[in-house]
């Protein structure tokens, strides 16, 4: 059975992350990509998992962002190696890369100029901050955009100093939200028989991502903070962490109360209602803090859940990589690694079920495919 985008040609042009895990999910459901390296070192990400790199072994990062590709290694400032790349250019339908600004002009690789080699051309543009305004030509890294977007400061507690996720939420996002741009514009392509530019920037991402919260402050001039409004709060239990959220409940605390076996609390005045719930939350914590105690983590989510009140427990991220949860979700793949053992990986999330992603190839080593490449495009 075909893949949704067998015969789809791509050309990425792309580093690190954001542009990277766009390009492997196009591979995933079988688009022909083919990553265009930097010569010596190539992609960065290569070397980033010292550990690896130490043991002579493939980079963890390199692999979980690097599937289904080719790889040849191109010199763009060289002629020749230009050239080849024009060649490339005129049969692909993608070309996708995350340069500053203005770097792509200086080769003369811009959208402009290639559009006139291919009209049909889809040219994806991924950046830090976006290809116009005062930020445009700063290097754009994941801990500076959530620092740049206002991420940073919506924490869960009233804590005096910014506070940063500890994933790259912007690069992964904008990649997804740069392969969603390119699906639309290969649609209308049918239509119309005409390529297009596509943008996404990383600091626009996470603007958008919190766009419910920007609505309130751009409208009524107040920051919604979740934690804030509803009974919601961590407990420790015998032996971990759960997460209680008392949203879309009228009185989450008496129902947490019939859950624990303890008094019903919500009937004292400082707290029958939700709205009092929520702006007492660090005190009902408290309160209830022994009777979690009584019962092991999983008991108390499934008390809760039973009872009407939402609850989770806490994992790391070790926990839920082993859990049945994530293998009945098909969450993690093996992929083959030249010269060295299988490498795991997380899954293509996106769950398709007639022509599901498919890991074709693992990562490829650097410029491993520069000969094939190279002879298929050298009598054109």
């Amino acid at each position: 059975m075909g893949s949704v985008l067998e015969g789809i040609k791509v050309l990425e042009l792309c580093e690190v992350y954001q542009g990277p895990i766009a390009g492997q999910i196009l591979g995933d459901f079988g688009a022909n990509v083919i990553k265009v390296e930097r010569p010596q070192r190539g992609d960065s990400l290569r070397h980033s998992d010292t550990v690896a790199t130490a043991k002579g072994k493939m980079g963890s990062y390199f692999a979980a962002a690097n599937r289904n590709k080719q790889s040849i290694s191109l010199d763009l400032k060289q002629e020749e190696d230009k050239q080849l790349l024009l060649k490339m250019v005129a049969e692909a339908d993608v070309l996708m890369h995350n340069y500053r600004p203005g770097v792509m002009q200086r080769l003369g690789l811009d959208y402009e100029l290639l559009k006139k080699i291919n009209p049909k051309l889809i040219y994806a543009a991924a950046s830090g901050f976006g290809v116009k305004g005062p930020f445009a030509n700063m290097a754009g890294q994941d801990l500076l955009i959530q620092s740049v977007s206002g991420l940073s400061w919506k924490t869960t507690a009233d804590l005096d100093s910014p506070v940063f996720v500890n994933v790259p939420i912007s690069d992964y996002t904008s990649g997804v939200l740069l392969v969603q741009g390119i699906l639309l514009a290969l649609f209308e392509r049918q239509r119309s028989g005409t390529g297009q530019e596509v943008n996404v920037d990383l600091l626009s991402t996470l603007v958008s991502m919190q766009g419910l919260e920007a609505a309130t402050i751009l409208n009524y001039d107040y920051e919604t903070k979740w934690s804030e409004r509803a009974l919601n709060f961590a407990a420790l239990t015998k032996d971990g962490w759960i997460n209680v959220v008392g949203f879309f409940r009228e009185n989450p605390l008496q129902l947490l109360c019939q859950a624990l076996d303890v008094e019903d609390l919500s009937k004292q005045s400082q707290w029958d209602s939700k709205d009092k719930q929520a702006k007492q939350r660090d005190q009902i914590a408290r309160a209830l803090a022994p009777a979690f105690k009584k019962f092991s983590r999983d008991e108390c989510v499934q008390r809760l859940q039973q009872a009407g009140v939402l609850a989770a427990p806490v994992f790391t991220l070790q926990d839920i990589l082993e859990h049945q949860q994530i293998r009945d979700n098909k969450m993690l793949t093996e992929i083959p690694v030249a010269g060295q053992e299988p490498m795991r990986v997380v899954a293509n999330p996106v769950k398709l079920s007639r022509t599901p992603a498919r890991v074709y190839s693992g990562p490829p080593q650097f410029d491993a495919d520069a000969v094939e490449i190279k002879k298929k495009y050298s009598d054109r």
